[in-house]
């Protein structure tokens, strides 16, 4: 029996997720306009290297409601709508050579913000208008 009180620890965050409705559409967006290495790509989802530390999902909207089970196990269903967000950390040093890429891409930025901490964030819509914030350090720490 523990007697901790606190937790044990957690390494990080793993993966998150957005959904498409048009699933290679989306794909691209994130593989082209980042250089986003593929790891997965099926016709449910397209899992995405981040810097070595964490995945990006991007499902087929609508694929993922059900369970999946197999001889391995469960994978309970889920699902997300609406205006999803996620923020994806870059050097202070990058942010002119993003602003810069966003640019020639074509991709407008909808939104700039100056963090009390001295970072800055830029914001950008995906295909299926998911909120992708690109952030300097000195927004939380």
């Amino acid at each position: 029996m523990s007697n901790r009180t606190s937790p044990p620890s957690i390494d990080g965050l793993l993966e998150t997720s957005v959904y498409a409705r048009d699933l290679q559409r989306t794909a691209a967006f994130y593989r082209d306009l980042f250089g986003f290495r593929t790891l997965v790509d099926s016709p449910r989802l397209v899992a995405f290297d981040v810097a070595a530390r964490s995945v990006l999902l991007v499902f087929q909207a609508g694929s993922t409601e059900d369970d999946v089970v197999d001889a391995r196990g469960r994978i309970p269903g889920h699902d997300g709508r609406g205006r999803l967000h996620l923020a994806l950390s870059i050097a202070s040093e990058d942010l002119d050579a993003w602003r810069n890429r966003l640019v020639e891409r074509g991709v407008e930025v909808v939104g700039e913000y100056r963090w009390p901490r001295g970072g800055t964030s830029l914001y950008i819509r995906d295909p299926d208008d998911a909120l992708v914030e690109l952030a300097t350090p000195g927004l939380w720490w």
